[in-house]
């Protein structure tokens, strides 16, 4: 059964979030829907504009770029690739012909009459390798065949050195041919051949004369697409003016109208999915940052919070918009959304309020565009998020309400830096009144966000129960009738919660933690304590240890039970949950080693750890965590008959070190290097209280004298 309560409370809180959601996504949807409606304007062509007409968007003028783009390819000459190597590849390969034949007609001598000699074919096919024969007649074979070493020695001379001469000049295609009968040329002034060998060699040698300046196509390809890319995009500029007021729109203008949708008379539909899915990546992308506080009790609270925190800063902008409409284009720079980021800071965290911040900018660049002539105001969108960052950064970790109005001043200064650069950026002529105006109104934004910051701020934590610092403030003071009781029944206890309460709240202070939350929490810790005050060392004084006349395991029960002794009288009283769980969570599922071990010695069965550990839950917050370690090191300490900076100190990080490994900050976010901070601290706090006293001169002679 509650199993099945559980699983319907927590569908109901799930259900509720995300109406909660789409509440805000409608809401969102239905402010920035009319800055998203297109603009269309009634002409013909051969009209007279009735007004300057501006593209309102920026589109490409596919045509005409790419009629430049052709041009600029046209423009480019081929390139060509001169290979120097050919020369001598080429004359090396001839001599390598000539050799193979002087090694064929060698074997052919050396055989035997009864030896069967070669064919002009079969000797052909040795030489395939080398040269393509079907270029060559068969009478140049057979005088190569026939003649003597000595002959085709001369050849081998020649012929290279002559494809070498010929192809050491770049050679086109269409100049091979000129060039070989260059070659024919010089082997018939530097030959001394006989005739038909030195036809046969004019024969093999035209075969080795090729190109050598190729068409590099890959780098004539390379040279037209840089020019082509180098060719500058036609545009529509957004803003760009198609036609002034007053003149006649020709049918060129009229397709340009046409074109940037001026033109469309019918309902234009995409505009509208495109704010859907903007409103739809807003509020998904919020409802996946809040997962963590999903799976909290409080989420229903926290994002009804939220959701008016959001709707409210989205309706003034919306409202400062309009009144811009008046003429009054310095008004936008009213908007006081800092003061929204600010709340959402200090009633929940510094990420979300970064965030809200981001789509706070966004929605502006919607809702003041009709400022531009497209559909974003970027400058606007910059002025809001440097505003609500401004106001971020400047409260920093602290929570007091004092800095507000000093956050506002800080937001004024930075408003103003803005609306400057962008006047100057924008190097327009600008009246005095004008510059005055858009400042005036920057200056003011800070300051109206501090004061509806100061002044929302107590009425949706009073409104929403939220345990705000003045609510803190007033459970701190002594006179509480809790803290009375805990004073009256538990002296002892009561002092050690002032120790600790000063322990945790300079702690949490030096991680950026909420140190008023941990001095608070810790007056009201250990208030069960006052159910049985007598079984807590602290007041036992001047009387027996009760603990030494009963059974660890009933000593056990006593023990661990003050926690939620101490979290149900708090609930009793309507104490809130943040104090209650400090009270119930202090002490996590730690082990109560005294009575462990002093149970493991009276019986030689086992006992389970188990047995002997606090039910928990662990701690679920960085404050109770360290509430936690200082209640332990508060104790720790004060039993040491003469604490030094160094026992202080080591005691510190070994009660650290043990909770650490016994997984007691599992479940909260403190990081290794906070709890090295912490244990810092907590020596430094320690060693201001038990610093040892100076002895005075005068004092050292009266000790002396008796």
């Amino acid at each position: 059964m509650s199993n099945l309560r559980y699983i319907l409370s927590n569908y109901f809180r799930l259900s509720v979030a995300t109406v909660s959601f789409i509440v805000m996504g409608i809401i969102l949807f239905a402010i920035l829907v009319s800055n998203v409606t297109p603009n269309v304007v009634d002409v013909n062509v051969y009209e007279r504009a009735p007004r300057d007409i501006q593209s309102p968007i920026t589109i490409p003028l596919e045509e005409q770029t790419e009629a430049r783009k052709r041009l600029a390819e046209e423009n480019v000459k081929n390139e060509y690739t001169f290979n120097n190597d050919i020369a001598f590849e080429q004359a090396d390969a001839m001599k390598i012909l000539i050799n193979t034949i002087i090694s064929i007609n060698k074997t052919e001598e050396k055989k035997k009459d009864d030896e069967p000699l070669l064919t002009r074919e079969q000797k052909i096919d040795q030489l395939e390798d080398y040269i393509d024969t079907s270029e060559i007649s068969d009478e140049t074979f057979d005088t190569l065949f026939r003649a003597s070493e000595t002959e085709l020695t001369n050849v081998r001379n020649l012929g290279p050195d002559v494809v070498n001469s010929v192809l050491e000049e770049p050679i086109m295609v269409e100049e091979v041919d000129g060039k070989k009968d260059e070659a024919v040329r010089l082997i018939r002034e530097n030959g001394n051949l006989s005739y038909s060998l030195r036809n046969a060699t004019e024969e093999i040698t035209r075969t080795f004369i090729i190109a050598n300046r190729t068409l590099d196509t890959e780098k004539t390809r390379q040279k037209r697409k840089e020019a082509s890319e180098k060719v500058e995009e036609v545009f529509i500029r957004e803003g760009e003016v198609l036609v002034k007021s007053g003149s006649v729109i020709t049918p060129e203008i009229y397709e340009r109208l046409k074109m940037v949708g001026l033109l469309d008379q019918e309902m234009k539909t995409y505009p509208y999915y495109g704010l859907f899915l903007f409103v739809l990546l807003v509020m998904a992308g919020l409802y996946y940052f809040m997962k963590e506080e999903r799976k909290k009790e409080h989420f229903r609270k926290y994002v009804t919070i939220y959701a008016l925190l959001f709707t409210l800063t989205l309706v003034v902008m919306k409202l400062i918009s309009i009144s811009t409409e008046i003429g009054l284009n310095s008004l936008m720079y009213l908007v006081p959304v800092a003061a929204g980021a600010m709340m959402i800071k200090m009633l929940f965290n510094e990420e979300l309020a970064v965030v809200s911040s981001v789509i706070f900018a966004l929605s502006a660049a919607l809702i003041f565009n009709e400022q531009t002539t497209g559909n974003f105001n970027f400058i606007m969108s910059l002025y809001v998020l440097f505003n609500a960052i401004s106001g971020i950064v400047f409260l920093g970790k602290t929570q007091q309400r004092s800095k507000i109005l000093q956050a506002g001043f800080f937001v004024s200064f930075i408003a103003i830096l803005t609306v400057a650069s962008v006047l100057l950026l924008q190097n327009g002529k600008f009246t005095s009144w004008q510059i005055g105006l858009d400042l005036g109104c920057a200056a003011l934004s800070g300051f109206i966000s501090a004061v509806l910051t100061l002044g929302l701020l107590p009425v949706i934590e009073s409104s929403f129960n939220i345990l705000s610092v003045t609510k803190l403030i007033e459970l701190s003071n002594p006179n509480h009738p809790i803290l009375r009781k805990v004073l009256m029944e538990a002296p002892g206890t009561y002092h050690h919660s002032i120790m600790v309460a000063n322990l945790s709240e300079a702690a949490c202070e030096s991680i950026g933690a909420n140190g008023l939350l941990a001095r608070v929490g810790s007056y009201y810790h250990d208030v069960g304590k006052t159910k049985r005050p007598h079984f807590f060392i602290e007041n036992q004084m001047n009387m027996e240890n009760p603990h030494d006349k009963i059974a660890p395991q009933l000593s056990k029960t006593i023990i661990t039970a003050h926690p939620y002794d101490g979290a149900d009288m708090l609930r009793a009283d309507k104490i809130p949950k943040e104090i209650i769980d400090i009270a119930e969570q202090h002490h996590g599922t730690t082990l109560l080693k005294f009575f462990y071990h002093k149970a493991t010695q009276l019986t030689e069965k086992e006992v389970a750890e188990s047995d002997f550990r606090y039910p928990g839950p662990k701690a679920q917050t960085k404050e109770v965590a360290i509430i936690g370690i200082s209640d332990a090191v508060e104790a720790a300490v004060r039993s040491l008959s003469k604490p030094t900076p160094i026992k202080i100190d080591q005691i510190i990080r070994k009660i650290i070190n043990d909770r650490l490994e016994d997984g007691q900050f599992d479940e909260c976010d403190l990081t290794l290097k906070e709890l090295d901070t912490v244990a810092k601290t907590l020596t430094e706090t320690l060693q201001g209280i038990f610093h040892s006293r100076i002895e005075y001169p005068e004092e050292t002679k009266k000790v002396e004298k008796q």
